[in-house]
């Protein structure tokens, strides 16, 4: 009986050392699938920040592009507000993502240097990527310096018109001013005076001065009516009486009566009737 419970106990034993033994290898299996999973994550961690990074700097690309079709467009438009402040915004636009793509490149360079994960396609889409970037930033120099260029033409254009129109605005000033003058000189030289009175009248304003006239310095020019020349050729004088005492050339005039038998001139050369004297004096009864 005894030997019987002996052999039990062996065999129990023995049952219970292999489970030991096979939990054992069960949890270091357990412990390389955590450690290879881990590993699997971090990788996969990684593809997906540098992916990430890929998309955004091709976004950024993309974006750009269209911005520098936008200023293109603007440009070639007519000049005006709105048309200058497209540009100007996409232009401020096009600086922020170039230097934006640039830090992103820089960042894609490092994190794939320190990268677990490397692989020579990736290597090579950054590189594209990089140079798509450097060829954006190689044409937006050159619009900047088209624009740049404009720019300054179209300030020199200001400034010319400017010029001309400080130019315009003195020729009118001057033109104005030759105008007056010369208006003021017509005017001088198609004015002409005549009176017309009794013999004391002409005396009593110095006009008639012992038997001359228009001797005396002082006569009163008030008492003269002021004509134009080339347009008042007839005088009506309201007297049946009347006598011519400033010299005009003979034939430069007539002197008649009217309907009412009263005298008037007929000024029939208005340019030789008054070359000898623009006043014109004529005593009536």
């Amino acid at each position: 009986m005894m030997k019987k419970f002996f052999l039990l106990a062996l065999v129990a034993a023995a049952f219970i050392s292999c489970m030991d033994g096979g939990a054992a290898k069960d949890s270091e299996v357990q412990r390389e699938r955590d450690s290879l999973q881990r590993i699997i994550d971090q990788k996969d961690n990684e593809l997906n920040d540098i992916m990430g990074a890929v998309n955004e700097v091709q976004e950024g690309i993309r974006r750009i592009n269209e911005a520098e079709g936008r200023v293109t467009i603007a440009d070639g438009s007519p000049e005006g507000a709105s048309t200058r402040e497209v540009i100007r915004e996409n232009m401020e636009f096009i600086s922020t993502a170039m230097e934006q793509n640039r830090e992103l490149i820089n960042q894609l360079k490092e994190k794939l240097r320190t990268s677990t994960f490397n692989s020579d396609k990736l290597q090579k889409t950054i590189q594209n990527l990089q140079a798509q970037v450097e060829g954006q930033y190689q044409r937006i120099q050159e619009l900047e310096a088209s624009l740049a260029e404009k720019d300054a033409q179209l300030a020199a254009q200001g400034e010319q018109i400017t010029s001309l129109n400080e130019d315009v605005t003195n020729l009118t000033a001057e033109n104005k001013a030759k105008a007056e003058t010369v208006a003021t000189q017509d005017k001088e030289l198609n004015t002409a005076w005549f009176v017309f009175g009794t013999k004391n009248e002409l005396k009593e304003q110095k006009i008639l001065d012992k038997g001359d006239v228009l001797k005396s310095g002082d006569f009163n020019k008030d008492y003269f009516t002021q004509i134009d020349i080339r347009y008042d050729k007839e005088i009506k004088l309201y007297s049946k009486n009347a006598k011519v005492l400033t010299t005009h050339p003979a034939g430069s005039y007539a002197l008649e009566k009217d309907s009412n038998g009263q005298y008037e001139i007929h000024i029939t050369n208005p340019t030789k009737f008054w070359s000898v004297s623009k006043y014109l004096v004529v005593q009536v009864k």
